[in-house]
């Protein structure tokens, strides 16, 4: 069984706590179903290319059908003329939205927490505030856990606490409500308030 670090004021180890049993159970494939469904939704789709119909001319047929010893054509626009439409190019209405179901996404975000707590990257503490909303005091914070990258998730961030992480290279503050598989599985390590990983073990139970 899996267990979170439990970190005291000064951001050292006082204590382990327990995952839900049913978290090794979950299948890795719940990941990456998320995580592609994720990453398809923050597509610009803003790529466009316009066909035939949509590029000016084409009005007159460029020469006589017969006669002239050049095959047949009927329209500038097509696009074996230079500045003619593309063919088969990108158009900006297509939906790159994947669907996923509720029970995945939940399935997904405890899947990522189990692994981030059998690495040993994954820790509960009871508040993360940065009264003063100093940069300095969050880096120190984020440098204490000696982590490459790290996310930090409250119940409810305040506008101090929100400024002090705000500008942190390798660091996000995320409320809980916020939460999802990828930011998990995004970072190295995992920092959580005990309110959140409470309200988020207390559904597996």
């Amino acid at each position: 069984m899996s267990k979170a670090i439990i970190l005291d004021k000064q951001l050292k180890k006082s204590s382990e706590i327990d995952l839900p049993q049913s978290y090794s159970e979950i299948k890795e494939h719940n990941l990456y179903l998320y995580v592609k469904s994720y990453l398809a939704s923050l597509r610009n789709n803003s790529a466009k290319a316009k066909n035939r119909g949509e590029v000016s001319g084409g009005g007159k047929k460029p020469w006589s059908q017969k006669g002239g010893g050049r095959a047949r054509a009927g329209s500038i626009t097509s696009p074996v003329f230079v500045g003619g439409g593309v063919a088969h190019g990108p158009s900006n209405n297509r939906n790159y939205s994947l669907k996923i179901n509720k029970k995945q996404k939940r399935l997904a975000l405890e899947f990522a927490l189990q692994q981030k707590a059998e690495m040993g990257k994954l820790y509960v503490v009871d508040s993360i505030e940065i009264e003063s909303g100093k940069t300095k005091d969050a880096f120190n914070m984020f440098k204490t856990l000696n982590e490459r990258s790290t996310l930090f998730v409250t119940q409810l961030s305040n506008e101090n606490t929100f400024l002090a992480f705000r500008n942190l290279k390798d660091c996000y503050l995320a409320d809980a409500n916020e939460l999802n598989a990828y930011l998990v599985a995004a970072f190295r390590s995992v920092v959580i308030e005990k309110a959140v990983f409470d309200e988020i073990v207390q559904v597996a139970k």
